[in-house]
């Protein structure tokens, strides 16, 4: 290495110049102006020495050096540091984002117009935003562009969404800057209003989004705009117990996860191993090797090169195969029985921790045999109330019934193989069935089997059948009768910004008409989701920042007054919500199976003791209007985990509390130090680690939290890596008896656990 201390080059390019100090100064003094209360000195004499080093310094390798002697000072005292960083990062974009457009460098943002011309001829925007909007309708669009809405990005969350999201060339240069993605998102959204509102409604949406308001989901926030991907989150398929069906069913989720979403499969009705086919005793190999089908579509479906497919599995607890199930992520063992890409999860009736509970004895059946002798299928009843109902009365006959082949083992010993599974690879997830059926709105309509990748969807669920194949005309017809295949349309409120800024009855309603439209513009490769998707019209609406809110408030995690906190803020959200979607439904009218359901008989609202006189909100008042105008959205509100969307709003992920105050985010070739958002002397004392609260006050929150919210949540266990099994135990029956609907990860100090990317909203 050289250590001349000639004056160094600076190469821009192909153009070399003469290093100055002077203007180098003068570059970090004008960004530190922004942040008096950091101290640079040793900042810029490391600067200084490192470029004495050497003879010559390219643009691109002195703007990193700034960025990486930046981050290394980032820490609890001065956590600025990361603005600071991001404030270099945004005028490498700048420039970066003048050169490749051809607009004068100086300028932040160019002509808005002429980005999308430039990157609708390039193949990257689609050609629709030139023919649904007029010239002079884009040039007033770009007048919204605000450059300071820029200043909010933390350094990690800018670098993640500039990583991930913004658009650029096949030769990955930079052409999009974050705030002309966030219009693009709210251009495409609101393309199909009424004209005379149009821009008005996109110029809300971008300030929603600018803001940092709210996130849309990582599909929209990647996709909208573009010729290719789907704007949704998680799809959820029941697959059929027939060859065709199953096959049929690997085909469809290998469709959506080339486009980008993520997949719950439901395996409860596939037969299980040694059952028969076609009267043949013994034959069936189970679900096991459909698992592995699925795994190997999960690894070789990619979706759309950002992520390996993600492919969530459930199965009833009294599956005969659930042992093999529960063992399939397991490091040990038969690897031919092993599935580790997959993700599982166990759907649980109430009547199984009454037995774990009681340490009596539980039963597994095989599906297929319990349609041929019993003539109907148990996994289509549930619990109507706590403690009785036709679930549990079906399951007694199975049991009483001596034609019925069944195995015999102590509930609790089941119990500990989901703990031990839990334990080393962090599921399966726990469905609560019964729970989530009782609080059904659309119970009419079907029956809700599993959840989603995430846990935080419950909607309405049926396998799709072929009816028949024939030759016409020369080509092969399928007919097939379609199932409710469930479509997950996320979105997410900041709650550190919206709740504290007083936000969220202006943000509400924009944010639930931008998930509507999502319905109407999305492009679903498989037809019977699309089908769904206009069914019910479902949303997922959810929230992040929850921890960072409380620390903001003064509120300890552990104490009775962040459940409290919770219960209210929730109630607000739900409120909110509801009538944003009936207020949308005297426009644009109610989803189609409205009638009959527990919004239109105002069974939602008792069930919830939604009531005016023991509340501040009118509830009665609309639960009229709902009967009145109808709903829009027949599933509404759905706490998705959010991990990388809140990394880009700055904020903690999800209702999920902090893992450490400091920390390094890894990427896939670099480390970022980041630490907990609005980290100060006060603050400090309301940012406890996930791993050292009592997750008994986390399950009491979410009880509170989860009686607001028609779907469900995406709730982590953390616990230390020691925990005794009867810990464990008391935090699974405790999150049930509290009416939990799902549990997400059980999260160990000692297990390294992927998050899920698909429904970071």
């Amino acid at each position: 290495m050289s250590t001349t201390t000639t004056t160094p080059i600076i190469i821009d390019s192909l153009n070399e110049e003469s290093f100055n100090a002077t203007k180098l100064t003068t570059f970090i003094s004008s960004i530190h102006q922004q942040f008096p209360s950091l101290y640079i000195d040793n900042y810029l004499n490391r600067i200084n020495n490192t470029l004495l080093q050497r003879d010559s310094y390219t643009t691109e390798q002195l703007t990193n050096l700034l960025i990486l002697e930046g981050l290394s000072n980032i820490n609890e005292q001065e956590p600025e540091w990361t603005y600071f960083c991001a404030q270099i990062y945004l005028t490498k974009l700048y420039k970066e984002a003048a050169a490749n457009r051809g607009y004068d460098k100086n300028q932040k943002y160019g002509s808005f117009n002429n980005l999308i011309e430039i990157l609708v001829s390039k193949g990257l925007y689609h050609s629709k935003l030139l023919d649904l909007y007029t010239k002079e309708e884009i040039e007033q669009v770009g007048s919204f562009i605000q450059p300071e809405k820029d200043q909010l990005f933390t350094y990690i969350g800018l670098r993640t969404l500039a990583d991930r999201y913004l658009t650029r060339d096949f030769t990955k240069q930079t052409l999009e800057l974050p705030q002309e993605r966030f219009l693009i998102i709210a251009m495409t959204l609101m393309a199909e209003e009424h004209k005379e509102r149009r821009l008005e409604l996109v110029k809300q949406a971008y300030w929603a989004m600018s803001n940092l308001y709210m996130t849309v989901a990582t599909p929209t926030l990647s996709n909208a705009g573009k010729p290719i991907g789907q704007l949704s989150s998680c799809f959820i398929d029941t697959i059929d117990d027939s060859l065709q069906g199953i096959f049929d069913s690997n085909t469809d989720i290998a469709n959506l996860s080339k486009s980008g979403g993520g997949i719950g499969a439901y395996l409860g009705k596939v037969r299980s191993r040694g059952s028969d086919i076609k009267g043949f005793k013994g034959v069936s190999s189970g679900i096991i090797p459909w698992m592995k089908m699925l795994n190997n579509t999960a690894v070789s479906v990619d979706q759309l090169g950002q992520r390996k497919g993600a492919i969530a599995v459930y199965l009833d607890v009294w599956h005969k195969d659930i042992y093999s199930f529960l063992d399939s992520k397991l490091n040990n063992g038969d690897e031919r029985m092993r599935t580790h890409d997959l993700f599982t999860g166990v759907c649980i009736p109430d009547i199984f921790m009454e037995q774990v509970e009681a340490r009596g004895d539980w039963y597994l059946f095989d599906p297929h045999e319990v349609r041929k002798v019993m003539g109907y299928s148990i996994e289509d009843f549930y619990d109507e109330e706590k403690g009785n109902g036709s679930f549990r009365q079906k399951y007694w006959e199975c049991v009483d019934n001596e034609q019925l082949s069944k195995e015999k083992i102590p509930a609790i010993e089941i119990m500990k193989r989901i703990m031990i599974s839990q334990l080393e690879a962090g599921t399966p997830y726990m469905f609560y069935r019964d729970e989530v059926n009782r609080q059904n709105a659309n119970s009419h309509k079907g029956m809700i089997y599993c959840s989603n990748l995430c846990t935080e969807i419950t909607q309405n669920q049926s396998a799709t059948t072929v009816e028949e194949h024939y030759t016409e005309d020369g080509k092969i017809i399928t007919v097939k009768t379609p199932g409710d295949f469930v479509v997950c349309n996320l979105s997410s409120i900041n709650l550190a910004k919206a709740v504290t800024d007083d936000v969220l009855e202006r943000l509400i309603p924009i944010q639930v008409r931008m998930l509507d439209n999502v319905i109407d513009l999305n492009t679903i490769p498989v037809l019977q989701a699309k089908l769904t998707n206009e069914k019910y019209r479902a949303i997922g609406l959810g929230t992040f920042g929850w921890h960072h809110l409380l620390a903001l408030k003064q509120i300890k995690w552990e104490h009775e007054e962040a459940v409290k906190f919770a219960d209210e803020l929730y109630e607000k959200i739900s409120y909110l919500t509801i009538r944003a979607s009936m207020e949308l439904s005297k426009e644009k009218g109610s989803y189609s199976v409205f009638a009959g359901s527990e919004w239109e008989t105002g069974s939602y609202f008792k069930k919830r003791g939604y009531q005016s006189k023991e509340s501040i909100f009118d509830w009665d008042l609309l639960q009229e209007n709902v009967k009145k105008f109808g709903i829009r959205n027949g599933y509404l509100m759905a706490v998705a985990p959010n991990a990388s969307t809140s990394i880009i709003a700055g904020s903690t992920a999800s209702i999920d509390p902090i893992f450490q105050k400091v920390y390094s985010e890894e990427k896939k070739d670099y480390k970022i130090p980041v630490t907990v958002p609005d980290l100060n002397a006060t603050t400090t004392w309301f940012y406890k680690s996930a791993y050292f609260i009592d997750q008994l006050w986390s399950i009491k929150q979410n009880a509170a939290r989860q009686r607001h919210i028609d779907q469900s949540i995406s709730f982590n266990f953390y616990v230390q890596n020691n925990i005794k099994a009867k810990d464990l135990l008391d935090l699974h029956m405790t999150a049930w008896s509290e009416g939990l609907k799902t549990t997400y990860y059980v999260r160990s100090t000692s297990s390294e656990i992927e998050d899920c990317d698909s429904c970071a909203s």
